[in-house]
């Protein structure tokens, strides 16, 4: 991992918002300061964002996320803009360029699309431009079998996989894979590496995360199965502090590694 040159780095809506919805500036800002921080020591950095519906629900002042489809993909229009925003604004006042990239799963399953999808990736990165990548959750509904990822921990994995990252960092709101679920038993043990993705892996990772996002520790197993059989590292690590990334990078214990198989 020292020697990661492109990185993915995911983030979820739980850590990029408060309870109320609203976006959690001081920590979006402290992420867009580490990320172009690392670009700027010759690292390749690829941001995978959640948070578009999470952020239209707080931009319109909803009680809750609306569960009518067209009012999910209205809120998820208002929600990547202000989400876009933001990022650009962030990561501007430390002179980096961000663009937006938005998936569905069609374009990576075709061998001419998911071609055109990665020339862009390669010339965002020739120039020095951070992509922001979301799903794009106007048109990718859980009806349209197929056009979707489902959830961006499987996006952020599928993406690595495409671009030949070198490694895959989820943040999210715990610091990793415990052996029993640490918000219930707090003398709960952290796994700090997964060598080999079985079903009792699955079975402690649990169930759905928080009611701001789609993902909890479970799509993190899926994302991560992705990600190492294809031969790129995958840490889950805490994202209410940026600055971990560092400690990942510089090589300390931080959240739990599934290691990459080896390929050939």
């Amino acid at each position: 991992m020292m020697k990661a040159k492109r990185i993915v780095v995911k983030v979820g809506t739980s850590t990029l918002t408060y309870d109320s919805g609203r976006l959690n500036i001081r920590r979006i800002d402290h992420l867009c300061k580490v990320l172009s921080d690392l670009q700027n020591s010759g690292r390749e950095v690829i941001l995978v964002s959640s948070g578009a519906i999470g952020v239209g629900v707080g931009k319109l002042g909803l009680k809750q996320r609306p569960k009518e489809t067209r009012k999910k993909q209205a809120v998820a229009a208002v929600g990547q803009c202000e989400l876009m925003f933001v990022y650009d604004k962030l990561f501007g006042e430390y002179n980096r360029t961000v663009a937006q990239i938005l998936l569905t799963r069609d374009v990576v399953e075709h061998d001419h699309s998911k071609q055109n999808v990665v020339n862009t990736f390669e010339a965002l990165m020739e120039m020095g431009i951070i992509p922001v990548v979301n799903e794009n959750d106007t048109v990718a509904i859980d009806e349209l079998d197929g056009q979707n990822f489902g959830d961006n921990d499987t996006l952020s994995a599928i993406v690595a996989d495409i671009v030949e990252a070198d490694l895959l960092v989820i943040l999210t709101d715990i610091d990793g894979l415990y052996e029993e679920d640490p918000r219930k038993n707090p003398d709960a043990k952290r796994i700090p590496v997964v060598r080999h993705i079985d079903g009792h892996i699955r079975e402690i990772a649990g169930g759905s995360g928080s009611n701001r996002g789609t993902g909890g520790m479970s799509t993190k197993i899926t994302a991560a199965v992705v990600a190492t059989e294809a031969g790129i590292d995958c840490c889950v690590i805490n994202g209410e502090n940026p600055e971990l990334l560092y400690d990942l990078l510089e090589g300390r214990e931080i959240g739990t590694r599934f290691v990459a198989k080896k390929k050939g």
